[in-house]
């Protein structure tokens, strides 16, 4: 039977009861929501696993353990300060003891230390697990001055001797406890290790109450080298053995010195001579924020960029780091030379603003708008499938009607063709499917009619 045919059949058969006319809305904003929601959660998902990888706003205040006031740590500490103010970001600075107090501060969970300037060479007097090294800043050359009648040339010749080493603790003790222990000379032998440093030290070589001294960071000072390399009697360590203490002790390094680098009208010293530095790092939590991370390095550069004595133009900050790892976002920066687009163009604060927001809008161009241009297709495939359902179970209900009923069983076969109805014209649809769902409104019609006829018979 065709649709004009049933049509007819339906208009002149008076046991079909015409339902109420049935409104379809043009723009059925709830089906099209529910068809959205599926892209909406797809966004979502998207959006979340971006922001996992993405961190959030930079915080605006960080804290440096410097050292003792007036030190080079302390000085390069408040050039950092400086520098980041400018881009709104407040660094306190925590007045230490040194180096080694630096680290311990900094590997406190309770100290609130960010950051801090820590010389290589020291990180085994504590756990660095969760340190990073955002680059080498400076040398901090080892100085050793001696009195002796001769040059000498080992380490090992000052055995027996007294030799002050600096207090408990400090950086130039683990420095100078490690390169005696190389040459066989430790506490407890029959050399006298003092805890002098710094001008207590210079003063007692100069008075001849100790025989040598261990100097390093601003106790060996340009001036305080000058003053003892005129002095009667004492003489600069010459490391001749350079090379092999940098391979001994990978977080050395060799700086050869020419002559009269000192004073050049003295010509002081007399002949090239070889010198030891550890460097010094900036060492950071492995959480630091990315931007803070650029921002610390660009501050590094501009206040250890310059030449000077010990280093040539550049050389610092460096990636080559030796006591902590470098961190991922260090090595990127010191890489590619610059700091992200958005940061290099954009004031500090908007540009991490946009970063963050970019994890949002790009989920949304990339899934959100090509879903909604897909919409309409996705909606008339939804509508379409709750029509083949009907069609299904109308179906399935004619072809048991095809065999022997009884009365309550074609009772029951009607209600159900009744619910059948009431779900077609219960559901909103837009006026684009109006022929369809009227041409299903046919086929139950028809199938009614069938029921019907076969009570008839009976």
């Amino acid at each position: 039977m065709n649709r004009k045919s049933q049509s007819a059949s339906i208009e002149n058969d008076e046991t079909i009861t015409v339902p109420r006319p049935w409104k379809f809305r043009s723009v059925p904003w709830l089906e099209y929501i529910r068809t959205l929601g599926p892209i909406l959660i797809l966004s979502v998902i998207v959006i979340l696993v971006g922001l996992h990888f993405v961190s959030p706003a930079p915080p605006r205040t960080l804290t440096i353990a410097g050292g003792p006031k007036g030190s080079t740590f302390a000085v390069n500490a408040a050039r950092y300060q400086k520098i980041l103010a400018r881009s709104g970001i407040t660094l306190k600075i925590v007045e230490t003891e040194g180096s080694v107090d630096n680290l311990n501060r900094l590997t406190n969970p309770h100290s609130g230390v960010d950051i801090a300037l820590v010389q290589s060479g020291i990180a085994d007097t504590a756990d660095t697990s969760d340190l990073v090294s955002l680059g080498s800043m400076f040398f901090e050359p080892l100085t050793v001055f001696y009195r002796s009648p001769a040059p000498l040339q080992r380490l090992s010749q000052l055995r027996s001797q007294r030799i002050a080493i600096g207090p408990q603790g400090s950086g130039v003790r683990i420095l100078a406890l490690a390169l005696l222990k190389a040459n066989e000379i430790e506490p407890g032998g029959s050399t006298q290790l003092l805890d002098l440093e710094g001008e207590a030290a210079t003063t007692a070589l100069q008075h001849k109450q100790v025989d040598a001294v261990f100097l390093t960071g601003d106790s060996a000072a340009p001036a305080t080298i000058r003053e003892l390399l005129h002095a009667e009697g004492i003489r600069m360590f010459d490391f001749s053995q350079a090379d092999a203490y940098v391979r001994h002790f990978p977080y050395l390094n060799k700086l050869p010195l020419p002559a009269g680098a000192f004073d050049l009208g003295e010509n002081l010293p007399a002949s090239p001579i070889n010198m030891l530095a550890p460097t010094v790092e900036l060492v950071a939590h492995e959480n630091l924020h990315p931007a803070l991370c650029d921002l610390l390095i660009e501050a590094a550069m501009e206040v250890h960029g310059h030449s000077s004595l010990l280093q040539a133009a550049g050389q610092f900050p460096s990636a080559t780091t030796h006591a902590f790892p470098i961190s991922a976002e260090a090595a990127r920066y010191y890489k590619s030379g610059s700091k992200s687009f958005a940061y290099r163009y954009l004031p500090f604060w908007l540009a991490s603003l946009f970063n963050r927001l970019l994890v949002v809008f790009v989920p949304i161009l990339v899934v959100v708008i090509p879903g909604l241009r897909f919409l309409p297709q996705l909606y008339n495939w939804r509508v379409n499938r709750r029509i083949h359902r009907r069609y299904g179970e109308l179906m399935a209900l004619e072809r048991e009607s095809l065999g022997e009923l009884s009365e309550e069983r074609r009772a029951t076969l009607l209600v159900r063709l009744e619910e059948i109805e009431h779900s077609v014209i219960s559901r909103k649809m837009p006026g684009s499917h109006a022929e369809q769902v009227y041409a299903l409104r046919e086929h139950i019609a028809f199938v009614r009619k069938h029921l019907s006829q076969t009570e008839a018979t009976n």
